[in-house]
């Protein structure tokens, strides 16, 4: 039986961040992606970078593909836009599995994390990663891109999408994957957001950290291809 599943990046990333799930999924999995408003060179506009807009790119992709009911699995914002969209349309979801999603959205979260995404202390720190930046999201100026997400995180920050009361209320199955060194969602955090889902399971890996670079990819295809299986065997 073929598999509808869809990929979804993470912040200032594009989808080819996720290509090699693309290779090594199993040869029957459909799979999808697509980039996000602002991001890969797509136009960016500060009305629409925003993580209900993102949330409504998903159900819009969904629909306009006429996909069955999919599969999603959501690096890090890829994750929280995923949720987001299957709070408000959940007929259109099967399962979602999110990795490195942060959940504990506050003002005060959301400076520390906008704290990173200064351009010249970015430049100075790590020159490289800015090159290769600038070069993904052309012909977009970088420093635009990290103002308008930095004003995304900013907006989360005040007003959350996901509560643990609206996930309290999803009947979608998730799984929540978490990283033992990731500090960005943190295992607490994760944990927490997970355990108000009623239909949630929730894995730290170890030794692992937020980047996906760091992930082991055949460990994180076996969850994700797992975690299809149960939902699609109703074992969940």
């Amino acid at each position: 039986m073929q598999h509808t599943i869809l990929l979804l990046h993470g912040a200032l990333a594009s989808e080819a961040q996720l290509k090699f799930l693309t290779r090594e999924l199993p040869p029957f999995y459909a799979v999808h992606s697509f980039s996000f408003t602002g991001h890969a060179g797509r136009p960016l506009a500060a009305a629409d970078f925003t993580m209900k807009c993102f949330a409504q790119e998903v159900t819009e992709f969904i629909q306009r593909q006429s996909l069955p009911p999919v599969h999603v699995f959501g690096y890090s914002m890829g994750g929280y836009a995923a949720l987001s969209a299957a709070v408000t349309a959940p007929e259109l979801f099967r399962s979602i599995t999110t990795l490195g999603t942060k959940f504990d959205w506050s003002p005060a979260t959301a400076l520390g994390e906008m704290r990173r995404l200064d351009a010249e202390a970015m430049r100075e720190k790590a020159p490289q990663v800015v090159e290769q930046l600038t070069r993904l999201h052309a012909p977009t100026p970088l420093p635009e891109l990290l103002t308008a997400t930095s004003a995304m995180l900013r907006n989360l920050g005040e007003a959350p999408l996901l509560t643990p009361a609206k996930l309290s209320e999803l009947e979608v199955p998730v799984q929540v994957l978490v990283g033992e060194l990731d500090k960005t969602a943190g295992v607490d955090a994760s944990r927490h957001f997970a355990d108000h889902m009623p239909r949630a399971t929730f894995e730290i890996i170890m030794n692992t950290p937020h980047a996906l670079e760091k992930v082991n990819p055949d460990l994180l295809v076996n969850r994700i291809a797992r975690f299809v299986e149960t939902v699609q065997e109703g074992m969940i």
